[in-house]
Protein backbone atom coordinates (compact mmCIF):
# COMPACT_ATOMS: atom_id res chain seq x y z
CA UNK A 1 0.00 0.00 0.00
CA UNK A 2 1.25 3.44 -0.78
CA UNK A 3 0.49 6.46 1.37
CA UNK A 4 1.40 9.77 -0.22
CA UNK A 5 1.57 11.37 3.25
CA UNK A 6 4.50 9.14 4.26
CA UNK A 7 8.08 9.15 3.11
CA UNK A 8 9.61 5.86 1.99
CA UNK A 9 11.24 5.05 5.34
CA UNK A 10 7.99 5.61 7.27
CA UNK A 11 6.10 3.44 4.77
CA UNK A 12 8.64 0.66 5.40
CA UNK A 13 8.22 1.06 9.20
CA UNK A 14 4.44 0.86 8.81
CA UNK A 15 4.73 -2.25 6.64
CA UNK A 16 7.05 -3.93 9.20
CA UNK A 17 5.06 -2.91 12.30
CA UNK A 18 3.51 -5.59 14.49
CA UNK A 19 0.60 -3.49 15.69
CA UNK A 20 -1.56 -0.86 14.09
CA UNK A 21 -3.65 1.63 16.02
CA UNK A 22 -7.04 1.76 14.29
CA UNK A 23 -9.01 4.90 15.13
CA UNK A 24 -12.71 4.84 14.28
CA UNK A 25 -15.31 7.52 14.90
CA UNK A 26 -18.51 7.44 16.92
CA UNK A 27 -21.57 9.22 15.55
CA UNK A 28 -20.79 12.22 17.76
CA UNK A 29 -17.26 12.42 16.32
CA UNK A 30 -15.47 10.94 19.34
CA UNK A 31 -12.37 8.99 18.32
CA UNK A 32 -11.94 5.42 19.59
CA UNK A 33 -8.46 3.96 19.15
CA UNK A 34 -7.72 0.24 19.26
CA UNK A 35 -4.42 -1.62 18.72
CA UNK A 36 -4.88 -4.47 16.23
CA UNK A 37 -2.90 -7.01 14.29
CA UNK A 38 -2.86 -6.28 10.57
CA UNK A 39 -1.42 -7.59 7.35
CA UNK A 40 -0.96 -6.10 3.93
CA UNK A 41 -2.09 -7.92 0.78
CA UNK A 42 -3.66 -7.06 -2.58
CA UNK A 43 -3.23 -3.33 -1.92
CA UNK A 44 -5.27 -3.42 1.28
CA UNK A 45 -4.66 -3.76 4.99
CA UNK A 46 -6.53 -6.65 6.61
CA UNK A 47 -7.67 -6.71 10.26
CA UNK A 48 -9.78 -9.31 12.05
CA UNK A 49 -11.90 -8.64 15.09
CA UNK A 50 -14.98 -9.86 16.91
CA UNK A 51 -18.05 -9.38 14.73
CA UNK A 52 -19.81 -7.48 17.50
CA UNK A 53 -16.86 -5.17 18.23
CA UNK A 54 -17.57 -1.47 18.37
CA UNK A 55 -15.11 -0.73 15.57
CA UNK A 56 -17.21 -2.86 13.20
CA UNK A 57 -20.33 -0.87 14.02
CA UNK A 58 -18.50 2.45 13.78
CA UNK A 59 -17.04 1.59 10.35
CA UNK A 60 -20.53 0.65 9.13
CA UNK A 61 -21.68 4.17 10.06
CA UNK A 62 -18.56 6.01 8.87
CA UNK A 63 -15.92 4.21 6.76
CA UNK A 64 -13.39 6.97 7.44
CA UNK A 65 -10.78 5.93 9.98
CA UNK A 66 -7.16 6.63 10.88
CA UNK A 67 -4.18 4.36 11.36
CA UNK A 68 -0.77 4.73 12.99
CA UNK A 69 1.99 2.34 13.99
CA UNK A 70 1.71 1.52 17.67
CA UNK A 71 2.89 -0.75 20.45
CA UNK A 72 0.76 -3.55 21.93
CA UNK A 73 -0.94 -1.09 24.29
CA UNK A 74 -1.89 1.41 21.59
CA UNK A 75 0.87 3.97 22.20
CA UNK A 76 1.33 5.43 18.76
CA UNK A 77 4.77 5.30 17.19
CA UNK A 78 4.17 6.99 13.87
CA UNK A 79 2.02 9.62 12.19
CA UNK A 80 -1.72 9.23 11.83
CA UNK A 81 -2.98 8.55 8.30
CA UNK A 82 -6.59 8.89 7.17
CA UNK A 83 -7.86 5.72 5.48
CA UNK A 84 -11.21 4.05 4.77
CA UNK A 85 -12.44 0.66 5.94
CA UNK A 86 -15.29 -1.78 5.66
CA UNK A 87 -16.36 -5.15 6.95
CA UNK A 88 -16.33 -7.86 4.33
CA UNK A 89 -18.43 -10.98 4.29
CA UNK A 90 -17.43 -14.56 3.76
CA UNK A 91 -15.76 -15.24 0.48
CA UNK A 92 -12.46 -15.18 -1.33
CA UNK A 93 -11.54 -11.73 0.02
CA UNK A 94 -11.93 -12.90 3.60
CA UNK A 95 -9.72 -15.91 2.82
CA UNK A 96 -7.05 -13.62 1.33
CA UNK A 97 -7.16 -11.54 4.51
CA UNK A 98 -6.66 -14.58 6.73
CA UNK A 99 -3.84 -15.90 4.51
CA UNK A 100 -2.06 -12.55 4.81
CA UNK A 101 -2.48 -12.49 8.60
CA UNK A 102 -1.27 -16.10 8.96
CA UNK A 103 1.75 -15.36 6.76
CA UNK A 104 2.68 -12.33 8.89
CA UNK A 105 1.97 -13.67 12.39
CA UNK A 106 2.69 -17.38 11.84
CA UNK A 107 2.24 -19.55 14.93
CA UNK A 108 0.67 -16.68 16.89
CA UNK A 109 -2.18 -16.38 14.38
CA UNK A 110 -2.52 -20.16 14.16
CA UNK A 111 -2.82 -20.37 17.95
CA UNK A 112 -5.33 -17.52 17.99
CA UNK A 113 -7.38 -19.28 15.30
CA UNK A 114 -7.26 -22.58 17.18
CA UNK A 115 -8.38 -21.02 20.47
CA UNK A 116 -11.09 -19.10 18.66
CA UNK A 117 -12.37 -22.30 17.04
CA UNK A 118 -12.32 -24.18 20.36
CA UNK A 119 -14.31 -21.42 22.04
CA UNK A 120 -16.82 -21.31 19.17
CA UNK A 121 -16.01 -17.71 18.30
CA UNK A 122 -14.14 -18.20 15.03
CA UNK A 123 -17.25 -17.82 12.86
CA UNK A 124 -18.34 -14.79 14.84
CA UNK A 125 -15.30 -12.82 13.67
CA UNK A 126 -15.33 -9.94 11.22
CA UNK A 127 -12.67 -9.25 8.60
CA UNK A 128 -11.99 -5.59 7.95
CA UNK A 129 -10.44 -4.35 4.72
CA UNK A 130 -8.76 -0.93 4.75
CA UNK A 131 -7.85 1.15 1.70
CA UNK A 132 -5.66 4.24 1.56
CA UNK A 133 -7.99 6.74 -0.09
CA UNK A 134 -11.63 7.72 -0.58
CA UNK A 135 -11.40 7.62 -4.38
CA UNK A 136 -10.42 4.00 -4.46
CA UNK A 137 -13.20 1.47 -4.53
CA UNK A 138 -13.33 -1.99 -3.07
CA UNK A 139 -13.52 -4.73 -5.67
CA UNK A 140 -16.66 -6.83 -5.54
CA UNK A 141 -16.32 -10.27 -3.97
Amino acid sequence: MHYKELDESEQRRLHDATYLNLATFRRDGTVVRTPVWFAEADGFLWVFTAGTAGKVKRLANDPRCEIARCDAWGGHLGPWITVFGERIGNGESEKRGYRALRAKYGWQMMLTDMLSRLSGRFHQRAMLRIRPGPDETFPDD
